[in-house]
């Protein structure tokens, strides 16, 4: 057999050994998992073509590239802010925030006010 570690708080440890009423946690923790009609958590994802599309999104732009760079200038103090760049930082920000809201939909999350 392989052992398995499993962290509990004080009173999650408690009801656990209140539900295996007399058998052993492993055997209790075996039987709940290994159970025939034992019922899984469902996908967290609520809409998977949302998520999707939010993630194809993602691959399409180069968000995490141009980031990188404006960091870099940042830091070396190179980062010039003209009204070009300030309208691309502004395109930037709309389609986080487009991928944002995607994502929440399709997790089923309801978006919440900023």
């Amino acid at each position: 057999m392989s052992p398995l570690t499993l962290r509990l708080t004080p009173e999650e440890r408690t009801r656990l050994e209140e539900l295996a009423a007399g058998m052993t946690l492993s055997a209790y923790v075996r039987a709940c998992v290994f159970a025939e009609n034992a019922s899984r958590p469902k996908s967290p994802v609520q809409d998977k073509k949302t998520v999707a599309e939010a993630l194809a999104l993602l691959g399409q732009s180069r968000i995490a590239s141009n980031l990188n760079q404006l960091a870099y200038h940042a830091n070396i103090g190179a980062l010039m802010v003209g009204e070009a760049e300030k309208a691309q930082i502004a395109e930037a920000n709309a389609h986080l925030a487009a991928i944002r809201t995607l994502l929440l939909e399709g997790l089923g999350k309801k978006r919440r006010a900023s």
